[in-house]
């Protein structure tokens, strides 16, 4: 399969090229960028074929199997949508878009050009949270009471930029890190949130967007989650804590693109370490994506779990601004 990058990307550079050149017999084609400089220079560092500006020429290629999506957040349905009328499968970044309604547009028009659409949702893909979910399911804390998800971090100098100044690119930490935390719930319960009660603020990093937010969300079973995403808490640390009627689980540090952190299962015999994978996450997702492709399996995340976890990230602003409790939409889905 051959892959052509839309966005000449951090995350592509840093997770998504290495993950896709692992997968046999894959391949990189080419790279779009808005700039001709910075795609010729991007391609040539990173020993891509070719680079362009236009998003024609690279979908035309017909050596073009599948495309990844890395660009700013307000380009992804445009893209997404040309790529899949070229017959292109798609793996976009999160969030799909910048509403509910396009996303799924976005999945209704995959279904319809036969292709496969997924979200590169890639906490799910960890070996710590695949490992959190198996501890759920095998009814290690008993019923699930409630999940508190701690996600306040502090934002790189190198991907600041329009994540802390563009709410017409869609920044703000809320579309950056909400969706995320979402997909992460969504994963360990499978179920959806209803409703949300939200609260956000902006200053200390961000302008003209959110950088900080807190919210709490009811869920169908009655499980009660509270979240806590920053991108101005330098010591913080990432984790989560799941809470049953036999036992808790608590993990520390993985929040993360890397496999790293650590988790511990308290019940009444006490407090143990627990171990799990240590895979690089991006490998697995494209593994799962190209094996979707091959008509084995299905991505890690598809599009509808890219829909659901923007929606949520959607009431979450919805409430923040409105100062009211939010029922969550999800489009018809």
């Amino acid at each position: 399969m051959n892959w052509g990058l839309i966005g000449a990307s951090t995350i592509a550079s840093q997770f998504m090229i290495d993950a896709i050149r692992e997968q046999a017999g894959q391949n990189i084609s080419s790279v779009l960028s808005s700039s001709e400089e910075r795609g010729r220079e991007y391609a040539q560092n990173h020993k891509i074929p070719d680079s362009f500006t236009d998003l024609d020429e690279l979908l035309n290629d017909p050596e073009i199997d599948a495309v990844y999506i890395s660009t700013t957040n307000e380009k992804h349905k445009d893209q997404a949508l040309a790529a899949m009328a070229a017959g292109k499968h798609v793996l976009c970044e999160k969030p799909l878009a910048m509403s509910v309604a396009d996303a799924v547009e976005m999945v209704t028009v995959a279904e319809k050009s036969g292709v496969v659409f997924a979200t590169n949702h890639h906490l799910r893909n960890a070996g710590s949270h695949l490992k959190i979910k198996e501890l759920i399911q095998d009814g290690k804390i008993g019923t699930v009471q409630s999940i508190r998800i701690f996600h306040a971090v502090h934002l790189p100098e190198n991907l600041q930029g329009w994540r802390i100044d563009s709410a017409a690119a869609g920044g703000g930490v809320i579309p950056d890190i909400v969706v995320h935390d979402a997909d992460t719930v969504r994963f360990y319960l499978d179920e959806d949130p209803l409703e949300v009660t939200a609260v956000e603020r902006s200053g200390s990093m961000g302008q003209g967007v959110e950088d900080s937010a807190m919210s709490i969300w009811t869920m169908p079973s009655g499980v009660m989650v509270q979240t806590h995403e920053s991108f101005t808490h330098r010591f913080a640390g990432t984790g989560v804590e799941v809470h049953g009627t036999k036992g808790s689980i608590v993990a520390r540090n993985v929040m993360t693109q890397q496999p790293l952190g650590e988790i511990f299962l308290t019940n009444e015999s006490g407090t143990h370490s627990v171990p799990f994978d240590e895979h690089n996450l991006y490998v697995r997702s494209v593994g799962l994506f190209s094996g979707a492709v091959e008509g084995d399996g299905r991505p890690s995340a598809d599009g509808i779990d890219g829909v659901k976890s923007l929606a949520v990230a959607m009431a979450v602003k919805e409430s923040a601004t409105s100062g009211h409790s939010v029922r969550v939409e999800y489009g018809g889905l």
